[in-house]
């Protein structure tokens, strides 16, 4: 059972979706964040929702954050636009294609905001920034689609320090917070392979399975039906089939 933010809560729930292009870095974020670890290769195909207890603003919240695999943008969205508390909207800065497509993204999600009195936050996260000397998407660039759809923007590099991701993240639970984003959290909702050829989502209930952790985090996932699809039996990998380094 979830339960709120609030000055007599001691604990607090906040579900966080990653979108973007494939090989924006969605997924090595979501390492670095739970791990403190930068990964070097991973299945971009696979989707997952993973969750660490983490202390926020002298609170303790359990961050739930979901690594989409979107290979056609925002076509089957119902997944999670009613889940999430927040988004994440990443591009790399090297990349001009996945700045293009992160438009397409905000577009879809300031279209379900107008639908809802209660606004979920979103943040435009410019991705490799450890790449700055190929850069094709200016920090200018990045800055003017944030205005446009009045979201905050950052510019991070997975691959560096994990307290610039850690703040990022962190800083998508304190505007979760500040939306006065109240409620139980909804159940998780996915696409299954079959109902998506015809559009029509399903809902599925959470299932935690406690995973190998190299680090200090609590890791537990949730897979999708498209997960469970295509994961390989567990080895040396964790996360998507991230090797961990």
């Amino acid at each position: 059972m979830s339960v709120m933010f609030g000055k007599a809560k001691s604990c607090a729930e906040c579900n966080l979706v990653l979108l973007g292009v494939m090989g924006c870095g969605k997924s090595a974020l979501t390492v670095k964040f739970l791990t403190k670890r930068f990964i070097s290769e991973y299945d971009p195909s696979l989707e997952d929702v993973y969750s660490s207890e983490e202390f926020v603003d002298q609170q303790t919240v359990t961050v739930r954050v979901m690594d989409t695999c979107d290979q056609e943008g925002p076509v089957n969205c119902e997944r999670y636009l009613s889940w999430a508390n927040a988004f994440l909207v990443v591009y790399s800065i090297n990349n001009m294609e996945s700045f293009k497509g992160c438009q397409l993204y905000l577009q879809t999600l300031a279209l379900h905001n107008k639908t809802f009195k209660q606004q979920t936050p979103i943040i435009l996260l410019g991705n490799k920034l450890d790449m700055d000397r190929y850069r094709l998407v200016s920090q200018c660039d990045g800055e003017a689609l944030a205005a446009r759809f009045g979201c905050s923007f950052f510019e991070v590099s997975a691959c560096w320090d994990f307290h610039s991701v850690q703040h990022v993240f962190y800083e998508a639970v304190r505007r979760t917070k500040r939306e006065g984003e109240r409620g139980s959290l909804a159940r998780a909702v996915c696409v299954s392979e079959d109902k998506a050829l015809l559009g029509i989502p399903s809902v599925i209930t959470s299932c935690y399975k406690e995973l190998p952790v190299p680090a200090t985090a609590k890791l537990v996932t949730v897979k999708t039906s498209r997960a469970q699809s295509k994961r390989r039996a567990a080895t040396l990998t964790l996360l998507k089939g991230f090797k961990i380094f």
